[in-house]
């Protein structure tokens, strides 16, 4: 049986329902007609990024960041990089902790960069540290529930 996935729109934050195994084929939004997926990180602000969470049925790969910190900007070649391997079948999105410091409070970010995976609306695995992109590939497919 082919299960219906939700995938919360990029552009428009509309909600989107597509068979799994149609997720490669280049969906694209009911409401804006948006690519669903773009290969390339998605940033988010705290009310964007808990609508994603919430009602998102593909994992959320998140980079909790910061615009002055040396690491967060060395990693974010490496996780677009990640993004291009990793969609359709894992969201990737990028949180400012600067811009979120109540999400990163609540949701105990002490050092950053730090990756979290997101599965099902909760965290299954964090990472803290810059990576390159083929560990960031890896821990990721390494990390996510079946």
């Amino acid at each position: 049986m082919n299960a219906n996935l939700q995938v919360v729109c990029p552009q428009c934050d509309a909600i989107n329902r597509v068979p799994e195994a149609r997720l490669g084929d280049g969906p694209r939004c009911g409401e804006c007609r948006a690519a669903l997926f773009e290969g390339k990180p998605l940033a988010l602000s705290e009310d964007r990024f808990r609508r994603h969470l919430r009602l998102s049925g593909v994992p959320l790969l998140v980079d909790f960041w910061a615009s002055w910190c040396g690491p967060c900007r060395a990693m974010a070649p490496a996780f677009e990089t990640a993004a291009q391997a990793h969609e359709p079948h894992m969201r990737l999105i990028k949180v400012s902790t600067e811009e979120a410091p109540a999400l990163a409070t609540e949701l105990a970010i002490s050092s950053i960069p730090t990756l979290a995976l997101f599965a099902g609306g909760r965290e299954v695995a964090r990472q803290a540290g810059a990576l390159p992109a083929s560990r960031i590939v890896s821990w990721a497919k390494s990390t996510v529930p079946a």
